[in-house]
This record gives C-alpha cells, structure tokens and sequence, in this order.
C-alpha cells in the first residue's frame, strides 16, 4: 500500500472528526481516555475507572456511552462486568487526519503504514 492510499483510508468526514472532539472536549472523558490507553489492551473494568477517578458509576457510564458513540473506546462485556478498551487505532487515525488538513506529513504517512503492515 502507498503512502497516499494509506493516506486516503485514514481520513475522517468532518462529521467524524467534530464527533470524536466533541466527546473528548470534557474533563472526565479525558481522564477516561488516558486512563484506557495507559492501561494497554487489558483494558479496565467499568466500576474501577470509577473508583480511580472518583465519579461516580452512573455519571461514568454516560460517559463511557459518549465515548464508544464516538469510536474512541470499545466494550466487552464479562459476566456482570463490563471492560473497556481504548480505541488507539481511532485516536491515531484522528490524529492523522487533523495533520493532513493542516499539512503534508510523509513521514507520519509511512509511520502509519508501516504500522498498518505490523498488525495486517
């Protein structure tokens, strides 16, 4: 794949990208998103989130509901419990995709492809 095909299959309508902001432009979902990538891909079970971060288990689950809307975070429900992922591949390909429209970045294009090889 080239640079500019992996190019073109990371790009988000405008739709996409005002949605993946707006779900990320409030503080808990913030912290929620940190809390998920630092955790990796074992993820963490809902009411620990809460726990860390003092909210409280409704609250959280609003915006644990905001977040997967958006793509940025993914469930997997476990017995009675629910555990959360953070969505790397999303955040990056928003990343991406805010650095094209402000410009050409060939170097995070071939990062990205490479990447993209890495996991295929």
């Amino acid at each position: 794949m080239t640079q500019c095909e992996t190019a073109d299959k990371l790009q988000l309508s405008d739709e996409q990208k005002v949605n993946i902001l707006a779900a990320m432009a409030q503080i808990t979902r913030l912290k929620v998103l940190r809390l998920l990538q630092r955790a990796g891909e074992g993820g963490m079970i809902a009411g620990v989130i809460a726990k860390e971060l003092s909210v409280p288990h409704n609250t959280l689950s609003t915006h644990l509901a905001i977040l997967d809307r958006a793509g940025l975070v993914r469930h997997q429900k476990q017995g009675r419990t629910m555990r959360y992922f953070a969505r790397q591949d999303n955040i990056l390909h928003l990343a991406t995709s805010l650095m094209q429209d402000c410009c050409h970045l060939p170097q995070t294009e071939q990062k990205l492809a490479n990447e993209e090889k890495a996991t295929s």
